[in-house]
């Protein structure tokens, strides 16, 4: 069952913009005051509010580190440092935020994991 993550924007243009033209998101549906952006198979949904919602990361998973790394780049201006890899958790992974401030992962496994 798919699902949406809905969040408040005070910058609705800019925040869509910013994972349109930055992060490779696409625009799945437009609603008064609300987008939808699709990422492979994850659905954010930016709304317009008097306040923005900011907590927790939006991670999006890509399935290499060259992947990875590309993203990176494009993030650079945004990026808290350069992709590295977590023992921990198995992954490769940078760190950065976008335009109101929420943190954005970029990540890969480097397992293999079941298919979604």
């Amino acid at each position: 069952m798919p699902g949406i993550v809905f969040f408040g924007t005070e910058s609705h243009d800019e925040v869509v913009d910013f994972y349109v033209d930055t992060i490779g998101a696409t625009v799945w549906l437009e609603q008064p005051d609300c987008t939808i952006l699709q990422y492979d198979n994850q659905l954010l949904g930016f709304c317009e509010r008097e306040t923005a919602d900011t907590e927790g990361t939006i991670t999006f998973v890509v399935d290499t580190k060259e992947a990875v790394d590309t993203l990176y780049r494009r993030l650079t201006h945004v990026a808290d440092g350069e992709p590295t890899e977590n023992e921990r958790y198995r992954i490769y992974q940078c760190f950065g935020t976008d335009p109101e401030g929420r943190t954005i992962e970029i990540q890969t496994f480097l397992h293999e994991t079941e298919p979604v």
